[in-house]
């Protein structure tokens, strides 16, 4: 080849591939320019729902565009990942997942859709307790009474979750397991289904989200035994661990994360979960969030990658040692 030739030829590919690098950057520059679209995997009024209407309030006065929740509700919540995984990656569409996105890795058999292959992180936004609510019916009133009853009648108590898979539902059996008792679960589509049948008394007990459950236990309607993380809840500090009442090491916090279709550019990722970040230290959506027990987190992509990594290992093993399947 001519060098005039080879050199123009030369200088052309370094201006395409120039711009390719570039586009990344000059799309989450432009960065919403219609409304974004956050998939809720439960009913409303669950965790997830409390979680994502402050903060959708807040991202819209941020970006200046309409966040507008979508419920898609459904076993387990692999009914809105599923729809996530099919989604255009054009920075549009997210989803907030919870703990059980990392759980259905190993309880479902199948999936229809690759955990770890077709998503893409954003932003670990908060965690939060969970409580052990016992209906008025349950005369247990502690963890020690609860073993006791469940062992004195093998599969007799009953405990409700918000669907097969979800937190809930791993948690109770996960305390079973390690306590030696056997409870018999009864999924609800969401945490408003295992209220209204705790109310009902329609179930013993239920390992729930402090946030849905918490305001029934304030008016005396159920009673909390215990919370199910490390250390006591901030909005329920007069209620005792799981481990302080002779459980050791039993530890399950929920939390709630923001993720991607797979394909969707990292600038645009790294700038929304730096806008999720910003929405979560103003003072009225912390407000909003510890009255109903949220401790807000807000972190990196690569953050929650590897957060999502040590869950889905850590509750591989909870499936195993329990034996949990979906009913």
């Amino acid at each position: 080849m001519h060098p005039l030739r080879f050199r123009r030829a030369l200088l052309s590919c370094l201006a395409l591939s120039g711009a390719a690098m570039l586009a990344p950057v000059a799309q989450a520059a432009d960065w919403p320019d219609k409304p974004i679209q956050l998939v809720i995997p439960y009913p409303p009024g669950g965790s997830a729902d409390l979680l994502g209407r402050p903060l959708a309030v807040q991202l819209q006065q941020q970006l200046k565009q309409s966040v507008v929740l979508e419920y898609k509700p459904g076993a387990g919540g692999t009914l809105a990942s599923q729809y996530l995984a099919r989604a255009k990656p054009d920075g549009y569409t997210f989803l907030m997942v919870l703990a059980a996105h990392a759980i259905n890795d190993s309880l479902y058999p199948k999936l229809p859709y690759d955990t770890r292959k077709d998503f893409a992180p954003v932003s670990l936004v908060a965690t939060l307790p969970m409580v052990v609510a016992g209906s008025a019916k349950l005369p247990a009133k502690n963890i020690p009474e609860l073993i006791q009853a469940a062992k004195a009648a093998p599969g007799k108590l009953t405990f409700g979750s918000a669907g097969n898979g979800n937190t809930g539902h791993l948690a109770a059996e996960y305390f079973s397991s390690v306590a030696g008792i056997q409870m018999t679960h009864v999924p609800y589509k969401g945490s408003a289904g295992v209220v209204n049948a705790m109310l009902a008394g329609d179930i013993d007990l239920t390992f729930d989200s402090i946030s849905t459950s918490m305001p029934h236990i304030r008016s005396g309607r159920m009673h909390a035994l215990a919370v199910t993380s490390p250390k006591r809840s901030a909005l329920a500090p007069e209620v005792p661990t799981i481990q302080e009442q002779g459980v050791a090491g039993f530890d399950v916090t929920g939390w709630y994360a923001i993720i991607a279709p797979v394909a969707t550019p990292l600038a645009v990722r790294q700038k929304f979960s730096e806008e999720i970040a910003a929405a979560l230290k103003q003072p009225a959506v912390q407000s909003q969030l510890a009255a109903s027990g949220y401790d807000p987190v807000g972190s990196t992509p690569q953050a929650l990658q590897s957060h999502i990594d040590s869950e889905i290992a850590r509750w591989a093993k909870v499936v195993k040692a329990t034996g949990a399947k979906v009913d």
